[in-house]
């Protein structure tokens, strides 16, 4: 039995399309996706940051906060560390639950006075505001 013409052609034709339309797609989202943030937890100071969506340990001291500044450091969902002392305020690497993030660090940091979480984007929601806050930015800052 032989082969007509048209098969030959037309299915290497359809590989090859499909192929193509699969690098494409793969490279408009490549485009589309915004780029990573930057990550840096050597510890900051506070002021002057406007934190709208972070976790936030209050340690009884200074001493105690210290001591947990290298666990803190070391943590791969924190992408930045700020300092107020005795308080560490942490944004998040995007895409991390910060509540089930807080609760994971307040099991790991007994000696912490208070663990919550900053969300204005949440919160404005839930307050129903008639002039909300603008929204929050990925990087957790204003």
């Amino acid at each position: 039995m032989t082969e007509k013409p048209l098969v030959r052609v037309l299915v290497p034709v359809i590989a090859v399309a499909l192929a193509a339309g699969t690098g494409l797609a793969f490279f408009i989202a490549a485009l589309l996706r915004p780029p990573d943030l930057p990550v840096d937890t050597n510890p900051a100071p506070l002021a002057g940051h406007e934190l709208c969506a972070a976790v936030v340990l209050v340690f009884p001291s200074g001493a105690e906060m210290q001591e947990a500044m290298p666990s803190l450091r070391d943590d791969a969902k924190a992408r930045r560390v700020f300092v107020d002392p005795p308080s560490v305020s942490l944004l998040a690497v995007p895409g991390t639950d910060l509540q089930a993030w807080a609760q994971e660090l307040h099991a790991r940091f007994r000696t912490a006075e208070r663990v919550t979480v900053i969300d204005s984007d949440t919160t404005a929601a839930q307050l129903k505001l008639t002039a909300p806050p603008p929204k929050c930015p990925r990087e957790g800052e204003y």
